[in-house]
């Protein structure tokens, strides 16, 4: 990421198109980027090898940020409000390893304020799957699965469209 200031937080929220479209165009934004995340180090992925459930790896959407504009609280907020955190390695329709959700930081820094932001999240549930942790690997997903939805707005996504509507109002009633 190249804008001075910047910050950046990765995003597991099942398949990474709904979550890269809700995010894309929020002020404070810079930049989203689908991708996996947190898998084995020794190889460099692609998608069947994510869908294989094999390697550990996690559909994940990078998501650079202005924090002038927009906090790393603020983020996370929307971002619960688009995933279901008591599913365990799915998210609607979809299922498997690689759509578990969860929230990995780049900077040791954001490790406190998101692991304190997701024990007040999680005791609002009867259970809680989200994991979190540090970066441990990131390699880019392919070229046709950046802004896929964009390109394909008829294709199924597990967030549905009035979900990433009430995101994109609740940042609108604050900007």
């Amino acid at each position: 990421m190249n804008h001075v200031g910047s910050r950046e937080i990765y995003l597991a929220g099942g398949c990474f198109w709904g979550l890269e479209k809700a995010f894309e165009d929020l002020p404070g934004i810079l930049s989203t980027e689908c991708g996996y995340a947190n898998g084995d180090p020794h190889l460099i992925p692609d998608y069947m090898t994510v869908c294989s459930g094999r390697f550990g790896y996690r559909e994940t959407v990078r998501v650079g940020y202005d924090p002038g504009v927009l906090s790393l609280e603020r983020i996370l907020e929307a971002f619960f409000m688009l995933i279901d955190p008591t599913q365990e390695r799915r998210q609607g329709n979809d299922v498997g390893i690689q759509y578990q959700t969860g929230v990995y930081w780049s900077d040791p820094q954001d490790g406190p304020r998101v692991m304190a932001f997701l024990e007040r999240e999680s005791i609002k549930y009867p259970e809680f799957h989200t994991e979190c942790g540090p970066l441990t690997f990131w390699s880019r997903a392919e070229d046709y699965h950046q802004r896929y939805l964009d390109r394909n707005p008829s294709v199924y996504c597990h967030i549905p469209p009035w979900k990433m509507e009430s995101v994109r109002s609740l940042f609108d009633d604050h900007f």
